[in-house]
């Protein structure tokens, strides 16, 4: 298939066009670079520069490729930011989500996978938080991945436009090949910051709140590989034939924020000093999705379950590429 990866040079959509190329098909990436990085474009995609605010830009993107399907990871996907600048997260993600998804449709693409979040399910009533758990977005982010989920119900309903959405909380790792991995700027994510600690970049890392009700008073987040989150959005795009669906995806365990911060101590042979600091507000205790339904529908295995692996897979490319891409 030729398929469409907005957001291509980013963390997520460069290592899912990476692995899209090694199983045979054409890729084109459109990305404006403004989290994402020219030089982790895989070498075999067509990459053109562009933003989905753009609408002629859009729609040249499709007249020029004869587009099959597409995978939308291009968003702007920090929670806190989103709570200081709404506007550009509920007006900007939904426009630009927007302008893609009507020159798809107008251009007879029916094949899409949405890069949707697990905070949609702010107040969760259950744990793992499975696809019945009911929607209550936990910030202008996850509420903007709500309206392009709504969009696509209906797009669906109205021109046969088949989609999958996947929510998921923490992707984690790299490439195995060493080739792709994390470079935010800024850099929110608990390992990577852990692991610049191990690299001399920052004197430690914070822990935000040691007395919760778990096993060791800190956090328990899901922690999914990269790796293992770009082969369920290559499965759900291959059952689309069969019609849209909706999947929460999940390691199927947690770890405390300690047990991340000793499994990088393990890997890196690094004390990474910690300190304690205050529960941030709107910290739950603890954060699990259920991937049940996708692996009983599509038979989806985490390959790199072990947190071990994870940091080992992060710890390659970190130290390999102190700097990031450098561009």
């Amino acid at each position: 298939m030729k398929i469409l990866v907005t957001g291509g040079a980013g963390y997520i959509g460069s290592i899912v066009t990476e692995r899209l190329i090694e199983g045979g098909d054409s890729v084109v990436v459109f990305d404006n670079l403004y989290y994402g990085h020219r030089s982790a474009v895989h070498p075999d995609a067509v990459f053109v520069k562009g933003d989905l605010a753009d609408r002629a830009a859009v729609k040249a993107l499709f007249d020029a490729h004869p587009i099959e399907a597409v995978m939308h990871f291009a968003s702007y996907t920090l929670v806190g930011e989103s709570m200081q600048k709404p506007f550009m997260y509920l007006g900007g993600n939904v426009t630009n989500g927007t302008n893609l998804l009507q020159e798809a449709v107008e251009h007879g693409v029916r094949r899409f996978i949405l890069s949707s979040t697990a905070n949609l399910f702010d107040d969760p009533q259950q744990m793992p938080i499975d696809e019945e758990e009911r929607i209550v977005p936990g910030s202008p982010y996850g509420e903007s991945k709500n309206i392009l989920e709504r969009f696509l119900h209906w797009l669906d309903r109205i021109y046969g436009f088949r989609y999958a959405a996947l929510r998921y909380f923490n992707a984690a790792g790299a490439s195995p090949t060493g080739a792709r991995g994390e470079d935010h700027d800024p850099e929110t994510h608990l390992i990577p910051l852990t692991l610049q600690v191990a690299l001399g970049q920052r004197e430690r890392i914070t822990i935000y709140g040691d007395d919760y009700p778990t096993r060791d008073g800190t956090c328990v987040r899901d922690y999914i590989h990269v790796v293992d989150l770009a082969q369920a959005h290559i499965l759900a795009l291959r059952a689309l034939g069969e019609g849209s669906r909706t999947y929460n995806l999940g390691n199927g365990q947690g770890f405390t924020v300690k047990e991340v911060v000793e499994t990088c101590r393990a890997v890196t042979g690094h004390p990474i000093p910690a300190e304690f600091g205050a529960r941030r507000p709107g910290d739950p205790a603890t954060l699990i999705a259920s991937s049940e339904k996708i692996r009983r529908e599509l038979g989806w295995e985490p390959q790199y379950p072990d947190l071990r692996t994870i940091v080992e897979h992060a710890w390659a490319w970190h130290r390999t590429h102190p700097n990031g891409y450098g561009d």
